[in-house]
């Protein structure tokens, strides 16, 4: 009884999902529309990508510093003894 019940339901499950023709469609539309403003797209993402690696750089060679005291100098050796 219920593995009819849920046999029969198989096709109102799958209308929500999409092949491979659909979203081959799907996609050629989207490019249609929006083809004209993917370069710039691309080149602000490569530019934020850019700049986060840096900022992580940075950040990273910010912490190395933390931890270092300065250098001595023979100076402070000699009034201190």
């Amino acid at each position: 009884m219920i593995s009819s019940f849920v046999h029969d339901l198989t096709p109102v499950l799958a209308v929500g999902f999409f092949g491979g023709w659909e979203l081959l469609i799907v996609g050629g539309i989207a490019l249609l529309l929006f083809g004209s403003r993917l370069p710039g797209a691309a080149k602000s993402l490569g530019q934020s990508f850019s700049a986060f690696k840096k900022g992580l750089k940075d950040a990273e060679d910010s912490d190395n510093d933390f931890g270092r005291l300065p250098p001595k100098s023979g100076d402070d050796e000699e009034r201190l003894s």
